[in-house]
């Protein structure tokens, strides 16, 4: 417990605590307009650091310089922070100007008395080289337009009214923007300093965040700090803190709530909580893809084959939002055909380490409950027949590397309605979930279609894309669907990301292009006003995201360095790149 860590552990700690007290009257003397001055500081030095930051993470993981994975750790990392910090920079120069940070932004209603904020893309760069792709968040049932651009900013609209105190961030251990993400979250929506505990797989990449957000340090808005759970223990039992946000599991948040061992099951019992402070939290889940049937090419089964192993092996399948569910119809024609490309997809996707801590042990525990799972050199494939028990799947987040097939009856509408339920009601958690539909198909439900996606109770949802869009898109919220209590968390409570500093929200709604450049041609006509021809036109071959894109290096590293130094001609470099994915 806390009373046994060392004095040469505390010492440090208590020092970083006094530094951001002094921090937090630094923030408050700050305008609005300062503080967006301030995060150029910030966005400089992780451009500065944007090469080591990818190297550094890479290697962590056990991906060599050459490995063809290596450019998910520049998206997911230098990439994902920059985006960020020029969003949240637009932001507070609407705000110091005067404006509402949703000027200019289209607003609208849809269903369930729900306002929807177009919040993706809002630069005319985005719409060039994420064509296709858009992102909408929805905010809570019955808050009007009106009320959302009266509260859009949150704590930045009176920033000298009150003090936000210390936050405490427990940091991600999977992915390396994570913790940063957080940290700026804490500061801009909640005018809280921070002191960032890094998770110790993250070690190697503290020199990187010192360098990079030495900006904050200097003037005692964050201290870092290294440890274990021990010293996390240490520190959620500290009065000094206002709040305290992680991100991880549900039983290490269970344990910082209630305590281990026999105690902490009677302080549940008893309803008392040994944590004396807010808390927020994102804790992942089962993630469902939901494959909606119609008539698709040879090459639509193979591209959204090759989609669905993307969403599971990112990062080894160590994301709290990797795909983890295929839910299937059993009456769809082509649903043979389509198991065979997505066999054949996961099987030939490129081998990495499986890195994360107990990986391993999750991996064994899913090869124990399913014998008859196809099993490959570093990942795990189960088909659920009528007589297996989907359970274990269903239930269990195993943050590694296992992906699962389940059937269910029906077509069309029939079919996305029991698929939507079987996702709500089997599935643990709420955080993402991704929906796959041809065009033509999703024009003939119409109304019902976006009725499925109201009812569709997860915090982020992609259609025709998957979660991990939303999560690198700062603009989109990221967190699980309202609900999660400290007695009964599920995928977490609160959101993070929201660079408009929307109030109220729900969940954020990505939609992106069914077909890849050039099939996506034939959407010019829906472009142009012809509803005919339908889809969305991209000029993206293939994503670089994709696990299968030959060029997602030199596409993902191009598109970090055109974010962080802007060049046309280093920008035409990456296009080509993108071209020959």
């Amino acid at each position: 417990m806390p009373k046994t860590l060392a004095e040469e552990v505390k010492t440090p700690i208590d020092t970083a605590i006094a530094d951001l007290r002094e921090g937090t009257r630094t923030w408050a003397s700050l305008t609005v307009g300062q503080r967006a001055t301030l995060l150029r500081g910030v966005r400089r030095a992780v451009a500065d650091t944007a090469r080591a930051w990818a190297r550094t993470a890479a290697a962590s993981k056990g991906l060599s310089p050459a490995h063809p994975l290596r450019g998910e750790e520049w998206l997911s990392g230098p990439y994902g922070v920059l985006g960020a910090l020029d969003a949240y920079v637009e932001t507070l120069d609407r705000i110091a100007t005067g404006r509402n940070p949703l000027d200019g932004v289209r607003i609208d209603r849809c269903p369930g008395a729900r306002t929807r904020v177009h919040a993706f893309p809002l630069t005319g760069i985005d719409r060039v080289l994420l064509s296709g792709f858009t992102g909408e968040v929805w905010l809570r049932p019955g808050v009007t337009p009106g009320e959302a651009r009266a509260r859009a900013g949150l704590a930045q609209r009176t920033p000298r009214e009150g003090d936000g105190g210390i936050g405490l961030v427990l940091g991600a251990g999977n992915v390396t923007s994570i913790p940063v993400l957080d940290v700026l979250y804490e500061l801009l929506a909640h005018d809280r300093v921070t002191l960032l505990k890094v998770n110790p797989t993250q070690d190697p990449m503290v020199p990187v965040y010192e360098r990079a957000l030495a900006p904050l340090t200097a003037l005692g808005l964050l201290r870092i700090v290294r440890g274990g759970p021990d010293v996390g223990a240490y520190l959620t039992a500290l009065p000094d803190f206002a709040h305290v946000h992680i991100t991880g599991s549900a039983p290490t948040f269970d344990a910082i709530v209630w305590g281990t061992g026999a105690a902490g099951k009677r302080r549940r019992r008893e309803d008392r909580p040994q944590l004396k402070k807010p808390i927020t939290a994102e804790l992942g889940g089962v993630s469902p893809i939901i494959v909606v049937p119609g008539e698709w090419s040879a090459e639509d089964l193979r591209f959204q084959a090759e989609h669905i192993a993307t969403m599971r092996l990112q990062n080894s399948g160590h994301n709290c939002i990797a795909g983890q569910v295929v839910i299937l119809s059993s009456d769809w024609a082509q649903a043979d055909q389509f198991r065979a490309e997505l066999r054949r997809a996961y099987a030939t996707a490129p081998e990495r380490p499986i890195w994360y801590p107990r990986s391993d042990e999750r991996m064994q525990q899913a090869a124990d409950s399913y014998p008859d799972a196809l099993v490959l050199a570093d990942r795990l494939l189960v088909e659920i027949g009528p007589e297996d028990d989907a359970a274990a799947l269903e239930q269990t987040e195993y943050f590694a590397p296992v992906l699962g097939i389940v059937t269910l009856p029906g077509q069309g509408q029939a079919f996305l309605d029991a698929a939507v339920a079987h996702a709500n009601e089997r599935l643990q958690g709420t955080l993402g979930a991704n929906v796959l539909i041809d065009p033509a198909t999703e024009r003939a439900l119409g109304e019902g279609f976006e009725r499925s996606i109201a009812e569709l109770a997860y915090g982020d949802i992609a259609i025709n894309a998957w979660t991990g869009f939303a999560f690198i898109t700062p603009t989109m919220s990221w967190g699980a669907y309202p609900g999660g209590t400290i007695e009964d968390v599920g995928s977490g409570i609160g959101v993070v990301h929201n660079a408009l500093l929307l109030a109220d929200v729900e969940r954020s709604v990505v939609r992106g292009p069914f077909r890849p450049f050039p099939r996506s041609l034939g959407a010019i006509g829906s472009v142009l006003g012809s509803p005919a021809s339908g889809g969305r036109f991209t000029i993206l071959p293939k994503p670089p995201w994709f696990a299968s894109a030959r060029t997602a290096p030199e596409v993902s590293e191009g598109l970090t360095r055109f974010r962080a130094r802007g060049g046309v001609l280093a920008l035409l470099r990456t296009l080509v790149h993108a071209m020959r994915a």
